[in-house]
């Protein structure tokens, strides 16, 4: 695990986190968010649920305006913990958030995980998002937009891009954790933690 930024995990005189959790379909992000959240005592705001309407209804694509109204609703609380990062709302989130947690792990890695979820909401019937009905199709596999196909032509891009952003000026002000190996999930959510408690203790 990569520290990049410089600020200490928790800075002097910082009171709440609001952290991000962002990396290519398929990395786990939600599942990292949900449980340090839960570490955390902190809210949980899942990006893709509140994109996803029923009938596989983007509102990124259909609605982009009333995305990005629910987002700045959502990250109006004083502390969260969040996973996704759409284009559309990537600068709300990342100027409003503290500490961005980068799932970078490695092509092969991303590609059996993504591969192993999709299988598994096909086989089990998983409804994605509560209330919506969506739910995976053997026909969507084949599908250009499918995370699968996405997160293997998108990859080297992303990182690129992530890079990229991550060094401008902007995001000075944010505490980076870059993830290189899922075994360090479990490392940056003790970091996280060991560093609220002793910021408490000043």
């Amino acid at each position: 695990m990569a520290i990049v930024s410089t600020a200490p995990i928790i800075p002097p005189g910082m009171a709440e986190m609001r952290i991000v959790v962002i990396g290519t379909s398929g990395a786990g992000k939600t599942t990292l968010a949900r449980a340090m959240a839960a570490r955390l005592g902190l809210p949980h705001i899942e990006l893709d649920a509140i994109n996803w309407q029923a009938g596989w209804r983007d509102l990124d694509r259909h609605d982009r305006d009333e995305l990005i109204r629910r987002v700045t609703e959502a990250i109006q609380a004083a502390a969260w913990v969040l996973d996704g990062s759409y284009s559309s709302v990537r600068d709300l989130l990342w100027r409003r958030a503290t500490h961005l947690i980068w799932l970078d792990y490695g092509r092969h890695v991303v590609m059996a995980r993504v591969i192993r979820r999709s299988l598994l909401r096909v086989v089990l019937r998983t409804e994605l998002w509560a209330g919506t009905g969506n739910r995976e199709r053997w026909s969507h596999l084949l599908r250009p937009s499918h995370p699968i196909r996405w997160a293997w032509s998108t990859w080297s891009r992303r990182r690129r891009e992530t890079t990229e952003r991550l060094g401008q000026a902007e995001y000075a002000h944010l505490v980076v954790l870059r993830l290189r190996r899922p075994g360090e999930a479990r490392q940056a959510v003790e970091t996280i933690l060991m560093g609220r408690e002793q910021a408490q203790g000043r």
